[in-house]
C-alpha cells in the first residue's frame, strides 16, 4: 500500500506541474504566435485552466493521504507537510474563485473580454496566486521525498542479501 500512495502522490505530482510549467512555458507562447492573437490563445487557455485545477485537486487530496497516514520520522517535516495540505487546499479555493472572476469578464459568444482592466487586475491576481501555489507544492514535493527516505531507512530490512546480492 505505500509504494502504491506514494505512486499515486507522484504521478498526480507530474501531471499537475508538468502540465502547468508545459503549458505556461510552451503551449501559450506557441499558441499565441500560431493563433497570431493572446485573446484567442487566452480562450483556450480559459478551459485549459480549469482542468488543471482539477490536476491540482486530485494531487493535493493524494497528498494529504501521504501527509496523514506516512511515517515520517521529523515531527517539524510532519507539521509542515500537513500544514501545506491546508495551504494548498486554501490555493486552490481561491484560484477556482479567480478563475469565475475573471471568466466574468468574458464574453465567449464574441471571443472577447468586455473589461480589459479589471480583467488584468484579476489576471494578475491569478497569476500570483498560482505561482505561490506552484512554489509550496515543489517544497511540499521536497519535504515528501525526504520524509519518504527518512522513513525507508527506519524500515528494518526483511531480507538480508547474500554474497552474491551483496
Amino acid at each position: 500500500m505505500i509504494l502504491l500512495r506514494r505512486f499515486l502522490v507522484f504521478q498526480a505530482f507530474l501531471l499537475w506541474q508538468g502540465g502547468f510549467l508545459f503549458y505556461a512555458a510552451v503551449v501559450v507562447p506557441v499558441g499565441t504566435n500560431f493563433l497570431q492573437s493572446a485573446a484567442l490563445q487566452g480562450m483556450i487557455t480559459q478551459r485549459v485552466t480549469h482542468w488543471l485545477n482539477i490536476f491540482g485537486t486530485v494531487w493535493v487530496v493524494l497528498f494529504a493521504w501521504d501527509a496523514f497516514v506516512a511515517i515520517d520520522p521529523s515531527d517539524l517535516q510532519r507539521r509542515l507537510r500537513q500544514s501545506g495540505v491546508g495551504v494548498c487546499l486554501v490555493l486552490l479555493a481561491v484560484l477556482c474563485w479567480l478563475h469565475c472572476e475573471l471568466d466574468a469578464h468574458i464574453d465567449f459568444d464574441l471571443e472577447r473580454v468586455t473589461d480589459k482592466r479589471s480583467f488584468r487586475n484579476w489576471h494578475i491576481a491569478y497569476l500570483w496566486v498560482s505561482t505561490a501555489h506552484w512554489v509550496i507544492a515543489t517544497v511540499l514535493a521536497a519535504l515528501t521525498l525526504r520524509a519518504w527516505r527518512a522513513a525507508d531507512r527506519t524500515i528494518p530490512a526483511t531480507i538480508s542479501p547474500t554474497k552474491d546480492q551483496a
